[in-house]
C-alpha cells in the first residue's frame, strides 16, 4: 500500500479505536432491533437503513438524534399510517438530513476499501487516490439510491431523476472535502494505519463525522430546495 505508514500512530489509539468500534457495532444492532423487533418501522426501509447506519460511525452519539428524530411508535393493528411512519417530535432539523450522506459514505467505506485493496490499483504509486475516488463514486451511488427510493412528495412519486443525482453529487463532493481531506492529512503525515488495523477504522469514522460538519451547507442549501430528504 503505500497507506501502511503506521509508525507514527500512538500505541494508546488500538484499544480506544477497538472499544469505539464495539460500540457502534453495539448501537447499530440496538436501533434495529428496535426497529425491527420492537415494530417501530419507518416509511421506507432505506430510512430505516440511514438510521442503523449512521450508528456505525457516530457510535453511542447515534442514540440521542435516533431517539428524538427517528424513533417512531410502535406499529400496531390501530396504528394509523401516519404515526407508522412519521416521529413524534416534529419536523427534522438540517443534520440529520446530512445522516444519509453518513450513512452512504459508511457502506461506501466498508465495500471500496477491501475492493481497491484486492485489484492493487494506484496512482502516482499509492492507492489512497484511488480509495478516495472509488468511495466517493460508491457513496454518489448509495446516495441517489436513497433519494430516489425514500424521498416522497405530496404527489406520493419519487424525487426527480436529474434532482437526486445532484443532490447526491454534490452532497458527496462536500462531504469529502472533510473525508478526503482528512485521509490525506493522515497519509502525508504518516499517520494512516493499514486497513487491517482497528485504527485505521476508526480514524475512518472519525473522517464520516468531519465530512458531516463540510457536508452541512450544502445539505442546508438542498434542504431548502427541497432536493435532500432526512430520513423520517
Amino acid at each position: 500500500m503505500d497507506m501502511q505508514m503506521s509508525n507514527r500512530v500512538p500505541d494508546w489509539l488500538t484499544p480506544l479505536a477497538w472499544a469505539y468500534i464495539a460500540l457502534a457495532l453495539l448501537t447499530a444492532a440496538a436501533i434495529g432491533y428496535d426497529i425491527y423487533a420492537r415494530q417501530r418501522r419507518h416509511g421506507t426501509v432505506a430510512a430505516e437503513l440511514v438510521w442503523i447506519a449512521s450508528a456505525l460511525y457516530l457510535g453511542p452519539f447515534a442514540i440521542a438524534p435516533y431517539a428524538r428524530h427517528g424513533r417512531t411508535p410502535r406499529t400496531t393493528a390501530t396504528t394509523t399510517s401516519y404515526e407508522a411512519t412519521n416521529p413524534a417530535s416534529g419536523p427534522q432539523p438540517v443534520a440529520v438530513a446530512g445522516l444519509p450522506g453518513g450513512g452512504a459514505s459508511a457502506v461506501a467505506h466498508l465495500v471500496g476499501v477491501p475492493l481497491v485493496i484486492a485489484s492493487g490499483l494506484t496512482i502516482a504509486g499509492i492507492n489512497l487516490w484511488v480509495m478516495i475516488i472509488v468511495i466517493g463514486l460508491l457513496a454518489m451511488t448509495f446516495l441517489f439510491a436513497y433519494e430516489r427510493a425514500s424521498a416522497r412528495h405530496g404527489s406520493g412519486t419519487p424525487t426527480p431523476l436529474r434532482a437526486a443525482a445532484a443532490a447526491a453529487i454534490l452532497t458527496v463532493l462536500a462531504f469529502d472535502i472533510g473525508m478526503g481531506g482528512w485521509m490525506l492529512l493522515l497519509h502525508f503525515n504518516e499517520f494512516m494505519p493499514p486497513a487491517s488495523d482497528g485504527t485505521f477504522w476508526f480514524l475512518m469514522q472519525v473522517g464520516i463525522m468531519l465530512g458531516l460538519v463540510t457536508g452541512y451547507p450544502v445539505v442546508a442549501w438542498l434542504a431548502q430546495r427541497h432536493q435532500v430528504v432526512a430520513p423520517a
